[in-house]
């Protein structure tokens, strides 16, 4: 969602951190071009004006000007005005289910907001992660075929529905969820109020009447990330008629600017407590305002890429690829099974959306295949092998590359990349299993002085800041001019690492 504004930010900072010393001139123009950015991105003037000043108030001051890297101190106030723009002086919003059960949590917003796939998806998060009992209910009497939805996707979280009845209004539905609610032992009801397509009165009196009967702990108003502006003026009319307590905003994995998210919290006043990042049920984050911050500058989000690798990653399976790589072994099957962990943790754009310093390289990227259609393919292609094949790539040659290759609809330069991928994946898994992460490097760094085929150190320095001569990249990896695996010629930092990656896997 964050892309452009991303860029734009970037281009900002590399300006500024290519300096030595930084005059009050340079933060002025800096600055002008960060207005520009935000009011770009649909951010609220009143929102943008404020930020643009509390990052000059800081920036022009002695600590700045005196600085080792004036510039990263720039980069590190406008992260810090970020985080205090999405969440103000707040700790990272929890949902508040401290209350006598049956706690009740009322959903509201505009129709077409995400509000039934959201309370879906809170229900799954609760049982998942909380452990609570869940009960969800569907207040929503007027949207045909709204009540079936919540119930699918009741079944689908694995939580408890209140049965239809048909002929009930919105308030006996409510009183006889919260009744449900108690004589099933349910810890938390989840309420999913009718929507409209704009607010009325109508709407904010059966609103108003619902959250009198249940008193809710929670009242969260859903918001469509790509409405913009008109986002921030709908929780605002909400917020006067009902007693908000919190936002979330659904679509954020859309193309919009990105505005709606940085005027929501300034305007409203509400924590932003959830992120809708897509249709399916686990596709729900909780809202993290320094980890946004850094993500929209570019700083990546280990963090969430580590819990998405701890949510994913079968323990059981990486136990035996560890055991195997301790014996040097790693076949085709091992690495179909990397693919797939790789395709569940969002695939090769979400992983490495996720990663420090990869924002400077989308670009780069744009015109490549990074889509997870090379994943798909080269899992196909492992598909397309016998047992014995998988087992034992070394027995693949011309006549069974053909058969695989026609098997899984591709050609068989394909089928040649993917087992000379292998091969080196193989080969670090030996030198893994023998010598550890220091034997692993060292395979990554190939020959020649521990460098990549013995490419040039000064050609290899020029590959990572992306400036290498067309055709050159790491010699002997499959790809077009030795790109990386799989990842359309990633360029690499001096130290074997993708750029930005830090070597101890911290931020």
């Amino acid at each position: 969602m964050f892309d452009a504004l991303s860029d734009r930010l970037q281009g900002v900072f590399d300006s500024l951190t290519g300096k030595g010393s930084l005059s009050e001139k340079d933060v002025d123009a800096a600055l002008r071009e960060v207005r520009v950015a935000l009011l770009e991105a649909d951010v609220a003037l009143p929102v943008v004006k404020d930020f643009v000043a509390r990052v000059r108030e800081k920036a022009v001051g002695e600590d700045v000007i005196r600085s080792v890297s004036p510039g990263q101190q720039v980069v590190k106030i406008v992260h810090d005005a970020l985080t205090e723009v999405l969440a103000g002086d707040d700790p990272a919003p929890e949902l508040n289910l401290r209350a006598t059960p049956p706690v009740a949590i009322m959903m509201a917003g505009l129709q077409g907001s995400g509000k039934t796939t959201t309370a879906g998806k809170i229900a799954l998060r609760l049982k998942e992660k909380d452990k609570k009992k869940v009960l969800l209910a569907s207040l929503d009497t007027r949207r045909p075929a709204a009540m079936e939805q919540l119930q699918q996707l009741a079944e689908r979280a694995g939580v408890a529905f209140l049965p239809i009845v048909q002929g009930q209004s919105a308030t006996e539905i409510a009183k006889r969820a919260m009744n449900a609610g108690k004589l099933g032992g349910h810890d938390v009801v989840i309420l999913d109020t009718a929507g409209r397509t704009t607010v009325d009165e109508d709407l904010m009196g059966e609103a108003a009447e619902i959250a009198r009967i249940a008193n809710p702990a929670e009242t969260l108003l859903v918001a469509d990330a790509l409405t913009g502006q008109d986002a921030v003026e709908t929780a605002k009319r909400f917020n006067e008629s009902l007693p908000l307590t919190g936002l979330v905003l659904t679509r954020i994995d859309g193309d919009s600017r990105g505005g709606a998210a940085l005027s929501m919290r300034s305007v409203t006043g509400l924590p932003i407590k959830f992120l809708g990042a897509g249709e399916k049920l686990d596709a729900l984050q909780a809202f993290d305002a320094r980890r946004l911050a850094g993500r929209i500058l570019g700083q990546g989000d280990v963090v969430e890429l580590v819990e998405k690798a701890s949510e994913q990653v079968d323990q059981e399976e990486a136990e035996k690829l560890a055991k195997k790589m301790k014996k040097g072994q790693f076949d085709m099957d091992d690495l179909a099974n990397q693919l797939r962990q790789l395709q569940k943790m969002g695939g090769l754009g979400g992983v490495m959306g996720l990663l420090p310093g990869m924002g400077k390289m989308k670009k780069q990227m744009a015109g490549m295949e990074m889509d997870d259609s090379i994943l798909k393919r080269q899992e196909a292609i492992i598909s397309s092998m016998t047992r014995e094949e998988r087992a034992k790539p070394i027995i693949i040659k011309a006549s069974r590359k053909k058969r695989i290759a026609a098997g899984s609809g591709v050609a068989v330069p394909e089928v040649n990349k993917l087992i000379k991928m292998h091969r080196q994946m193989a080969d670090m898994m030996k030198k893994a299993g023998k010598g550890g992460m220091k034997g692993m490097m060292n395979a990554m760094g190939g020959m020649g002085g521990g460098m990549p085929g013995g490419m040039d150190p000064n050609k290899l320095k020029a590959l990572g800041a992306g400036k290498a001569a067309k055709g050159e990249g790491l010699p002997g990896l499959p790809g077009e001019g030795g790109q990386m695996p799989g990842l359309g010629g990633m360029p690499l930092g001096p130290d074997g690492l993708p750029i930005g990656m830090p070597k101890d896997g911290k931020k």
